[in-house]
């Protein structure tokens, strides 16, 4: 589809034009795709680098096998079952301007004097997807790297013990390195799953306001179903796979190196 003309007009034709590089030229030159890119990025670095850092002192936190820890890891893992859609509205009542929590709690505690657009500027929505896209993935670093640490024999650490080592230390000596195929394994797999992220920004801002929540996934379905462009909508679908399939191939690289150490 992407190397031909397929738009409204032409969807329904039997033989459509074959136009080969044309769509991906004119979607290559165009600033709406950069800007997709780069808010792509941001958005994935972001989400990554909170959910990470707070899924991982979460599993810390709660890798003690006692019934109490066990339910909060249970109570942890809600926001990880919610679907998007239904964790967007959600935010997007969370974020509102009149009536939302958020906006109401500020203004109680005294810490705005006026209302903040959490949707409505271009800058703070995006921080505003991101902080929600965080809270659903924290679940999904902190489960993955719990099932890591149980894998560390606790012999290492009354080792450590034995030898003075004090918790900065062991952390960063024991449980970093034994953690490091999880790690990776957490990395790579939320850099795919936030870079085709779309049901929660679509329904919290659509791509707004003014694109600046307009990742590649979201330029891609307005392209062709806004815009009704269904090539350009492939083209921009297809370097999005692109990109992923590289990050998968960096996936499978480390771990074949792994796996040759081993």
């Amino acid at each position: 589809m992407s190397f031909q003309k397929v738009d409204v007009f032409t969807l329904m034709d039997d033989v459509k034009d074959f136009v080969f590089l044309d769509n991906y030229k004119e979607v290559c030159t165009s600033d709406s795709l950069y800007n997709s890119v780069k808010l792509t990025l941001i958005y994935t670095f972001f989400c990554i680098v909170f959910q990470f850092t707070i899924g991982f002192l979460l599993a810390l936190l709660f890798k003690q096998e006692t019934a109490s820890y066990r339910f909060m890891r249970a109570l942890l893992l809600i926001p990880y079952i919610i679907p998007p859609t239904v964790t967007a509205i959600v935010f997007k009542f969370f974020f509102s301007v009149k009536g939302g929590i958020l906006n109401e709690i500020l203004l109680m505690t005294g810490a705005v004097d006026s209302r903040i657009e959490w949707l409505l500027a271009p800058k703070i929505a995006m921080a505003s997807v991101i902080i929600a896209n965080i809270w659903s993935g924290i679940p999904f670093n902190m489960i993955l790297l719990s099932t890591g640490l149980t894998n560390i024999p606790d012999e290492l650490y009354e080792s450590a013990d034995i030898d003075g080592a004090n918790t900065i230390q062991k952390l960063v000596h024991i449980t970093i390195p034994c953690l490091e195929s999880s790690i990776k394994a957490v990395l790579v797999l939320g850099v795919v799953y936030t870079f085709r992220c779309f049901e929660l920004i679509y329904v919290m801002t659509a791509g707004g306001p003014v694109n600046g929540t307009e990742i590649m996934t979201i330029y891609s379905y307005k392209t062709s179903f806004v815009k009704y462009n269904f090539a350009q909508g492939a083209v921009i679908s297809n370097i999005l796979f692109v990109i992923l399939f590289f990050i998968g191939l960096i996936y499978i690289q480390m771990i074949n190196k792994e796996e040759e150490v081993m």
